[in-house]
């Protein structure tokens, strides 16, 4: 009898708890994920300057749904083919892939470093199929 009630008790515990706190143990909404990760993310528009080399990384018009308005100087003009951001891990990652005379494919993935309001990754040259470590540093 004495586990029969023990059952019973556990049961009516874990009903309990299921539910009337399973929404707020729930994990968090996806829009709220969504919209935090857009207004981290605004964080990252602006002018950046890397500082081995003297390029340039141009960001704006951020958008919910990852894309992002991205252009490269080096000095001059170089074409973006692909910008995008995603919001993961309570991070901001981002990704730039360049098409052009001597960017065939060339590329960014940085991650925004809040601390020190820094992109910090790696930089892939598609010419000579190298990967190098690089950051960028906000231009005042």
């Amino acid at each position: 009898m004495k586990i029969f009630q023990s059952v019973t008790v556990a049961f009516a515990v874990v009903l309990f708890v299921w539910l009337f706190c399973g929404p707020a143990l729930a994990a968090e909404d996806p829009n709220t994920q969504e919209s935090r990760g857009f207004t981290a993310a605004k964080q990252i528009e602006g002018r950046w300057f890397r500082a081995n080399g003297g390029y340039v990384l141009i960001l704006q018009d951020i958008k919910p749904d990852g894309s992002i308005k991205a252009f490269y100087l080096n000095p001059r003009s170089i074409n973006v083919h692909e910008a995008t951001w995603k919001f993961e891990d309570e991070r901001i990652f981002l990704y730039v892939e360049m098409r052009d005379v001597n960017y065939p494919g060339s590329n960014y993935t940085l991650m925004y470093r809040a601390a020190n309001d820094a992109l910090w990754g790696s930089y892939y040259q598609a010419v000579q199929k190298q990967t190098m470590n690089v950051n960028f540093v906000r231009s005042k």
